[in-house]
């Protein structure tokens, strides 16, 4: 969670840090108007960590049994919003034995003993949205055996932090943080007694930003995949409890749901898993599949672009590419300059993947992970197609000129201006999908369009500008140079082998790289293929070819999973 350091968000957080201290001088104690029901997915591996004492948190490691989540917290800023937003609840809700309810009990209850009087870093109506849905969805998993003073020492926090909420939640800045702090609002209301009369203006108001955040065409302008999944999985909880309630829908939330399930269904790899673009990752297993199913929405993507990725797809294999130039101004914190970046993966297998968002592993990692070499795509002479400001986290110099034509399910072709004003070029990419998916060509080219571009590449680039075209790898693919050095070979775990080819313009070789994931310890070592070059005059053009060897099969059986939350590694 980032918040900006201008005077209006100063001011904006001491006005929260005044509301969170008057709200907690509320006396109100309510209850539950109905039983709630867990609408969210925990990981199983994760809660059994924290059973063990073993907090990971953003790539932050803490071993301590006997520590408390708050001690983390409190040490830790870095990871202090992850963990006053309460989604370990649901790890530790997803084993449900008796130690799990015991630590949940413990930490809830310290919560409000450290935090309850509105002091500490907690009190922003994005963090306290979060924290409501899930202290109310797993309220009957922290009740259970709780004596009465107990109990209404928890519905009392419940009701300070819902007036917190309601006088806070609309000024929060546009975006995913009011979702979950209108979202919350809607949620709480609706299910503590005595807290109705909060929800109709709420709702307003998520209405209102499902209008203006939400696009025509289903995108949000921050371009995050993951992002736009909460997103959804916000709205959807919100509707379920409307409906529960018996309270009318606004048409707006439900249009919003109707735009944006066919984006995400674009977005999402034959795995099931996210593009991981602008600073979002893979998204929790299972997570897509649950919102698509409590949306009711059937619709499937249309033929182009959507919230700026292009789609190719054939037999078992999908392509994800960055089509688009990146989020201009404010919205470009996070976002990176992977203007035509691309991901591939097999069935259940990501094969060229980017490095991802290095926002959990500190400051150099997530600075380094934004720049084009950090994606599958392109750069010149370690020059990025968007370049990250030096003053601030915005990405500036963003290309003006992006072309795709990505009608065809099979064929993009795709172009952007982004060196056009450092080095008079255009780079330009063309990918070409087989339809039963077993083979990927492509095409990336440099051109200086007019004289006006040539006269700026000769005078600034007197010796030919230096290129690279990096396709980075999986942890799982094993990747070996074949054929005096003229080919690779991409094993996957799944038995597929896919081999690399190109037409000798550039200097096939292998080099390290590193795959990014949340929820991991540190960046895992991987490797990249790299094709470098000089280009020498006004037009320079690379071929490559990545398919399947002629012995792998058309269907592998494939039924080795890692754990995702494996912190050996």
């Amino acid at each position: 969670m980032a918040h900006s350091n201008t005077w209006r968000a100063r001011w904006t957080i001491f006005m929260h840090r005044v509301q969170a201290r008057r709200s907690a001088r509320g006396r109100a104690v309510t209850a539950f108007v109905s039983a709630p029901e867990p609408r969210s997915i925990g990981i199983v591996s994760r809660g059994r960590q924290l059973i063990a004492g073993n907090f990971l948190f953003s790539g932050l490691l803490v071993e301590g049994p006997n520590l408390s989540i708050w001690d983390i917290a409190a040490k830790n800023p870095d990871v202090a919003g992850e963990i006053h937003g309460c989604a370990w609840l649901d790890d530790l809700a997803a084993i449900g034995d008796e130690r799990a309810r015991r630590r949940a009990q413990r930490w809830v209850f310290e919560w409000i003993d450290l935090y309850g009087k509105g002091t500490g870093s907690g009190w922003f109506p994005d963090l306290t949205g979060r924290r409501l849905i899930r202290w109310i969805n797993h309220g009957f998993f922290l009740l259970r055996g709780q004596e009465k003073p107990q109990s209404d020492l928890f519905f009392q926090s419940l009701a300070r932090q819902m007036q917190f909420l309601s006088r806070r939640a609309q000024v929060t800045p546009p975006g995913l943080s009011r979702f979950e702090a209108l979202a919350g609002t809607i949620y709480a209301g609706l299910s503590l007694e005595g807290m109705a009369h909060h929800v109709a203006r709420a709702a307003a108001a998520l209405a209102k930003d499902c209008d203006t955040e939400i696009d025509p065409s289903g995108a949000i302008a921050t371009r995050n995949p993951e992002e736009l999944l909460e997103i959804l999985t916000l709205l959807n909880w919100t509707v379920e409890a409307l409906h529960d309630a018996n309270h009318d829908v606004p048409r707006a939330i439900e249009r919003a749901i109707d735009r944006i399930v066919p984006v995400l269904r674009a977005l999402r790899h034959a795995d099931g898993a996210l593009a991981r673009f602008h600073g979002g990752g893979a998204g929790l297993e299972g997570r897509a599949e649950q919102a698509f199913a409590a949306s009711g929405v059937k619709t499937l993507p249309e033929p182009g672009l959507h919230m700026g990725f292009a789609r190719l797809t054939g037999g078992r294999s999908s392509i994800l590419v960055d089509a688009a130039a990146p989020p201009r101004g404010d919205l470009s914190v996070r976002a990176h300059a992977s203007t035509l970046g691309m991901e591939l993966t097999s069935a259940r297998r990501p094969v060229i993947v980017g490095c991802g968002s290095g926002a959990r592993f500190g400051d150099e990692w997530r600075r380094a992970s934004r720049a084009t070499p950090s994606h599958s795509t392109l750069s010149l002479d370690g020059v990025s197609s968007s370049e990250l400001g030096t003053q601030s986290d915005q990405l500036t110099k963003i290309p003006t000129l992006v072309r795709a034509n990505a009608d065809d399910p099979r064929r993009l072709e795709l172009s952007h201006n982004g060196y056009q004003p450092s080095h008079g070029l255009t780079h330009a990419r063309i990918l070409s999908l087989s339809i039963d998916g077993r083979m990927l060509t492509g095409e990336d080219l440099l051109t200086a369009l007019d004289s006006q571009d040539e006269s700026r590449f000769d005078s600034i680039n007197v010796d030919g500008v230096a290129f690279s075209v990096r396709f980075h790898l999986h942890p799982d693919v094993e990747a070996t140079l074949d054929m005096g050095g003229t080919a690779v070979s991409l094993r996957l775990k799944s038995g597929e082998t896919w081999v690399f080819r190109h037409d000798g313009v550039g200097t096939l070789t292998l080099a390290p790289s590193v795959y990014l994931q949340n929820g991991r310890l540190k960046p895992r070592a991987t490797q990249q293929v790299v094709l470098s070059g000089r280009a020498m005059s006004y037009a320079t053009r690379v071929r490559w070819s990545l398919a399947k060897a002629q012995d792998t099969p058309t269907a592998v059986r494939d039924l080795e999973q890692a754990d995702p939350m494996d912190v050996t590694e």
